[in-house]
C-alpha cells in the first residue's frame, strides 16, 4: 500500500453541471515554484457529451517552449481530484492519477479510506494513457466510459499581470479589453479526466471540487 502526503496548497471549486468554473494560483507558493507538485489551475465543465463532465487539473507552469519538451510528470507526485457530493466540503470521491513507466495511470473515482492530507493508491487503475510528449498529437486513453489524456498544453488560462499591478499601485482603475495575456507562449503539464456524472453520486446535480498534489512517503504499514 502506497502512503502520499500533501505538500502543495489547496485549490478548490465548485463545479455545477451545465457550466464551467475554474481556480487558478500561478507561482504564488514558494515553496512549491518550479516543482512537480506545483498546481497552476483545476477546471471542471460539462463535456461535449452533456451526460458527462470535464477535470483538468494543470500544474508545472510558466514553462517556456525550449523547456517544454524535457518536462514531466514525476512518479512520486500523485494529482487527486477530491470530489464532495453532498455539500459538506469533506471529500467523498477522489479520482488520482500518478505516472508509471511513461503512462499515466488513473484510479476512481472511489470513496477514499481517509480524508485530508493522507491519500492512498490502491487497487487497480480504471484508465491508463501514454503520456503525450510536446509536439506530438493527443493521445487519448478510454477504459470504462472513462477518457483520459495527459501531456504538456499551453496554458489557457488569461491573466494581464502588468496591468494588475498598476490596479494594485493606484495608476489605473480598471484592466484594458482584451488586455495582454502574461501566461501567452507558456507551457503546463496538463491531465485531464472526462467521465459520466452519473459516477459522481450527486442527488442534486452538483459537486465540490479541489485538486491536490501529493509527494509519496515510506509507509510500513
Amino acid at each position: 500500500m502506497k502512503k502520499t502526503k500533501i505538500i502543495s496548497a489547496l485549490i478548490a471549486v465548485v463545479a455545477v453541471a451545465g457550466g464551467i468554473v475554474y481556480a487558478a494560483d500561478h507561482i504564488d507558493s514558494p515553496a512549491v515554484t518550479n516543482q512537480t507538485t506545483d498546481i497552476t489551475d483545476v477546471y471542471a465543465f460539462q463535456g461535449q457529451n452533456t451526460n458527462n463532465l470535464v477535470l483538468v487539473a494543470n500544474t508545472q507552469g510558466l514553462m517556456a517552449p525550449s523547456a517544454t519538451g524535457a518536462a514531466k510528470f514525476d512518479p512520486n507526485t500523485l494529482i487527486e481530484f477530491n470530489i464532495d457530493n453532498n455539500g459538506d466540503n469533506v471529500e467523498d470521491l477522489v479520482i488520482q492519477g500518478i505516472l508509471r513507466d511513461d503512462k499515466m495511470f488513473v484510479f476512481g473515482p472511489f470513496k477514499p479510506s481517509v480524508t485530508g492530507t493522507t491519500s492512498y493508491v490502491k487497487g487497480n487503475p480504471t484508465a491508463t494513457v501514454v503520456v503525450t510528449k510536446y509536439g506530438e498529437e493527443a493521445k487519448i486513453g478510454e477504459a470504462g466510459g472513462i477518457k483520459v489524456f495527459a501531456g504538456p498544453r499551453d496554458d489557457p488560462f488569461f491573466f494581464d499581470l502588468t496591468a494588475f499591478k498598476h490596479v494594485l499601485a493606484g495608476e489605473a482603475t480598471s484592466f484594458d479589453n482584451p488586455g495582454n495575456d502574461t501566461f501567452a507562449g507558456t507551457n503546463v503539464m496538463s491531465l485531464v479526466v472526462e467521465l459520466p456524472k452519473s459516477m459522481l453520486g450527486s442527488a442534486n446535480g452538483k459537486v465540490n471540487v479541489w485538486l491536490e498534489t501529493k509527494k509519496k512517503v515510506t509507509d510500513n504499514n
